[in-house]
């Protein structure tokens, strides 16, 4: 399941010129430390490019199908609330994103709530599925309980919240609950033979120059794989993050291996992807996309996925933080690299 919290992004924007009151979004703020032009906000099929001058200050008005948007500026990326009427004022300092996001105006408080829920989400680690799906069953169903509780203590605890965003969080919790609940029996199964320890599936595929690499070849170091293809918006935006942690451990016991499941017919557009984006590491295509052994015994069904293999093969993390995440360095320099 992709990334939780993108849960939010069921969104569409629409910018226009209208002026009449309440018929349009106010957004305006500072971001400290930026020396970028612009921050973007962003729909399933419309884009609004907001300019940021040189202190950083931006404000501009854009007309909107009330709901969840993409708000990104740089490297930095977010989802926020907007509604037809608010007056939302956005500050944060790009240097320590997103713990410095704040609002203020008409607005805030549906914003508030949604920086409070994404915490939930990563306090609660709800991204590491494999996590929750390991526990045993009684355990599992206390969790699942103790989540619809506190999921809904977030929303009533929480003053002025837009009517309309109630009524997509409570629908989106209760999806994610059904989905926690009808996957269980699988999953679990699953887990079990993916849990710390346990041999890790291998995988033996050909690189750009078509020579083949196996896990095998790589034992005696760690393996971190980063499971990604061309077409994937998230996985691409991982990519400046796996640079940065490929170039800061370049010298120690890792390898750091990028495997496409893009589908065959679609090689050359990995290869000029490779080359265009100098992307490093060891770049290897699946054979069969989705449907490929390496894939399927993990149980991905949903990319980016990131793991980490230890030394002798086995898994350290089926369900590893990604490159964005400060956790990953914290977890790499725990290892014996």
């Amino acid at each position: 399941m992709k990334k939780l919290i993108v849960l939010f992004l069921a969104i569409a924007l629409t910018a226009c010129s209208k002026k009449e009151k309440n018929d349009f979004v106010t957004l305006s703020g500072n971001i400290k430390n930026f020396d970028g032009e612009s921050l973007t906000i962003y729909g399933k099929k419309d884009v609004k490019n907001i300019y940021v001058d040189k202190e950083g200050n931006f404000k501009d008005t854009l007309t909107v199908i009330d709901g969840f948007h993409g708000l990104t500026f740089g490297k930095k990326q977010s989802v926020i609330y907007l509604k037809n009427g608010y007056d939302l004022v956005i500050n944060s300092d790009f240097e320590n994103y997103p713990n410095s996001l704040e609002f203020k105006g008409n607005g805030k408080e549906s914003n508030d709530y949604i920086l409070k829920k994404t915490e939930f989400i990563i306090n609660q680690e709800l991204e590491n599925t494999s996590k929750l799906f390991s526990l045993e069953q009684e355990a599992f169903d206390s969790k699942i309980s103790k989540l619809e509780s506190d999921l809904e203590s977030l929303i009533t605890n929480t003053d002025n919240l837009d009517d309309g965003l109630v009524e997509m969080e409570r629908d989106a919790n209760k999806k994610l609950l059904e989905y926690f609940t009808s996957n269980y029996a699988k999953q679990h199964a699953s887990s079990v033979q993916l849990k710390i320890g346990s041999p890790s599936p291998k995988f033996n595929y050909p690189n750009t120059e078509g020579k083949n690499i196996s896990l095998d070849d790589l034992k005696g170091g760690y393996v971190y794989v980063d499971v990604w293809a061309t077409w994937c918006a998230p996985c691409k935006r991982e990519i400046p993050y796996l640079k940065e942690i490929q170039a800061e451990f370049k010298d120690k016991d890792i390898s750091f291996v990028s495997l496409s499941i893009d589908k065959m017919e679609h090689k050359d557009k990995w290869l000029n992807m490779v080359k265009e984006e100098q992307l490093s590491g060891i770049q290897i295509m699946a054979d069969k996309d989705f449907r490929s052994d390496f894939v399927t015994a993990y149980n991905i069904n949903a990319i980016p996925r990131f793991i980490l293999i230890d030394k002798e093969g086995n898994i350290l993390n089926a369900n590893a933080p990604r490159p964005s995440d400060p956790r990953l360095k914290e977890l790499l320099e725990t290892l014996s690299l």
